[in-house]
């Protein structure tokens, strides 16, 4: 009992305090500043410095800094590039402060009476679904930013899929896609995309679906997960400067022999990742790997990682799917910047390209009936988006008379 009247006194005090200091700003918002200051935060900047680049006192950023209510320590530590909104009365005084924590959240210090005091208003984001698609002309890239889409989407768009396609390798003049995503507004105003909701690429005449469910994971129509135990390939690159073929002509040595692996051409420095959780059996440096990484997986699997300008992981270590474990280089033998990458099964190489990856994780029963409902819906969605676009392409190419 005691601790339960511990508990009501508590919450009854926050409710007093909050309720307070909403009456109290809405008290000062009522007076308007005659004069109004803005400062943006500089490299080292603190409020003291700001304070007196505005001709405001020691004694002042003391009184803000140590003003009544929690919210008033964000002003400890300012976020570089950041605006601070300073009003002064007739006096000189300082009488208001905005300082905009994002683009939700904004922080209030106001005089009330002879003392400060701090509250914090957080805007409600309205949150609306849009639907965009094209189709590839050139390059995924180019078409997604043509319909629409965020810099931001496009990468997460292609990581979504990046398990089933390769966006390097696999895209194709006339592949299309379809996207329902969300747009944030605030009072009305857009302020930027949100999560994809759902998402669909045709690629080479094959209809690749995933949906976004409430665990931020994305599945198949039919409930199988997105993410597979292994990536398809470890590094973003320009193009595959050698394939995995049983014989080729090796451009440093100068004779022919097999090819066990990938050679996957990319620009030096670029971050190499685990395609799969694991533990790192290698991390050291030979004469003709360069710096290289080898990673076991479990279930006889073993990835192979080369020529490495820079190694980050080290033997022993475990590391998670997608962690960046070295950066592509021309360490050993190597006629130039790449990743030479190689996965084996049972000690044989197989080409990671072409190799059947270990199956996707399906979703939990007990969230089953859930998903199948709106999983329905989007599939619905994406359909009918489908089949407007591919309406649209033949009434672009119809023939027109004379």
């Amino acid at each position: 009992m005691k601790i339960n009247d511990t508990v009501k006194r508590a919450r009854l005090a926050t409710e007093k305090r909050i309720r307070e200091t909403k009456e109290a700003t809405d008290r000062a918002r009522k007076i308007t500043p005659i004069h109004w200051q803005t400062a943006k935060v500089g490299n080292g900047d603190s409020l003291a410095r700001i304070f007196i680049r505005l001709g405001f006192s020691a004694q002042t950023t003391y009184a803000v800094i140590t003003t009544k209510g929690d919210e008033s320590k964000l002003l400890k530590k300012l976020r570089i590039g950041a605006s601070l909104k300073v009003g002064s009365n007739n006096t000189g005084q300082l009488a208001r402060l905005e300082y905009q924590l994002s683009t939700t959240e904004t922080l209030y210090i106001n005089l009330v009476g002879d003392s400060y005091q701090s509250s914090k208003e957080t805007k409600e984001v309205e949150i609306r679904e849009s639907l965009s698609n094209g189709v590839i002309s050139s390059n995924f890239w180019n078409a997604g930013v043509k319909a629409g889409l965020s810099d931001a989407q496009v990468i997460n768009l292609a990581n979504v899929f990046s398990w089933d396609i390769d966006f390097s390798q696999d895209i194709r003049k006339g592949d299309s896609f379809n996207v329902i995503y969300e747009k944030k507004y605030i009072d009305g105003e857009y302020i930027g995309t949100g999560n994809i909701l759902a998402a669909e690429v045709v690629n080479k005449g094959d209809t690749v679906q995933a949906i976004r469910f409430t665990d931020n994971e994305y599945y198949t129509p039919d409930g199988n997960s997105m993410r597979k135990a292994f990536l398809r390939a470890p590094v973003n690159f320009k193009y595959i400067s050698s394939s995995f073929k049983p014989k080729r002509f090796h451009p440093v040595q100068k004779r022919w022999k097999a090819h066990r692996g990938i050679d996957y051409a990319a620009k030096k420095g670029a971050p190499v990742v685990a395609v799969s959780k694991g533990k790192v059996t290698h991390s050291t440096f030979s004469k003709f790997n360069g710096n290289y990484v080898f990673i076991q997986h479990g279930n006889g699997i073993v990835t192979k990682y080369l020529h490495f300008s820079k190694r980050e992981v080290k033997k022993g270590q475990r590391v998670k799917q997608g962690q960046v474990i070295g950066y592509v280089g021309d360490t050993g033998l190597a006629a130039g910047p790449h990743l030479h990458y190689k996965f084996l099964l049972n000690g044989v190489p197989s080409n990671p390209r072409t190799v059947k990856l270990p199956d996707a994780q399906l979703i939990a029963n007990k969230y089953k009936a859930q998903f199948f409902t709106l999983a329905n819906k989007r599939v619905d969605a994406l359909n009918r988006a489908r089949r407007e676009l591919i309406s649209s392409q033949d009434a672009s190419w119809a023939p027109t008379s004379d």
